[in-house]
């Protein structure tokens, strides 16, 4: 711990900032595991996130009164931690989503003939709009594939009304089916 005290403070304002950006991000992606139900690798995350708080923690507390601008360097490094975290959580394309496109009723069939054809399991449901008949495709999508799934949907039918929802897992479904 002196040898890192000891260091040239610009090398270790540096060291806190990459530190706390590192443990905040790891934050972030424990917390969207644990939510998304991997529960064992967000607490192994948590292992190491924790240890990094720690040497972190201790090293801005050691004379804070005489160098003030550490707490700054950790504040500004834990908005970018969030910020960075947000970013890596979005790369992993971590969990499921649920796709839910309102159709014309005319192009239903044709649109979900070829979302099955391109390996996307889906339910259809006849729907009713202000002037016309509609059809619901719901898909439930591992998020790695969301956006090709979207792109395909607005290919097919430009107007057509698209949500999209993060699901917790979920048990049955042709092709995601989990134990």
């Amino acid at each position: 711990m002196d040898a890192i005290l000891n260091l040239n403070p610009i090398l270790l304002y540096f060291l806190i900032f990459t530190g706390k950006i590192i443990e905040v991000g790891m934050a972030t992606v424990r917390i969207v595991l644990i939510t998304k139900g991997e529960k064992l690798k967000g607490s192994v995350i948590g292992f190491f996130e924790v240890l990094l708080w720690v040497a972190i923690t201790a090293t801005v507390l050691v004379d804070i009164a005489e160098d003030p601008f550490k707490v700054v360097v950790v504040s500004l490094a834990f908005a970018a931690g969030n910020y960075f975290g947000s970013i890596v959580e979005n790369k992993l394309n971590i969990g499921t989503v649920k796709i839910e496109a309102v159709v014309k009723k005319t192009e239903g069939k044709r649109i979900s003939r070829a979302m099955r054809e391109m390996g996307f399991a889906l339910t259809a449901i006849d729907a009713y709009g202000r002037d016309e008949r509609r059809e619901i495709l719901y898909m439930h999508v591992p998020r790695k594939y969301m956006e090709k799934a979207t792109r395909v949907l607005r290919e097919m039918q430009a107007d057509a009304v698209i949500t999209i929802n993060d699901i917790r897992p979920l048990f049955g479904g042709h092709g995601i089916l989990r134990k």
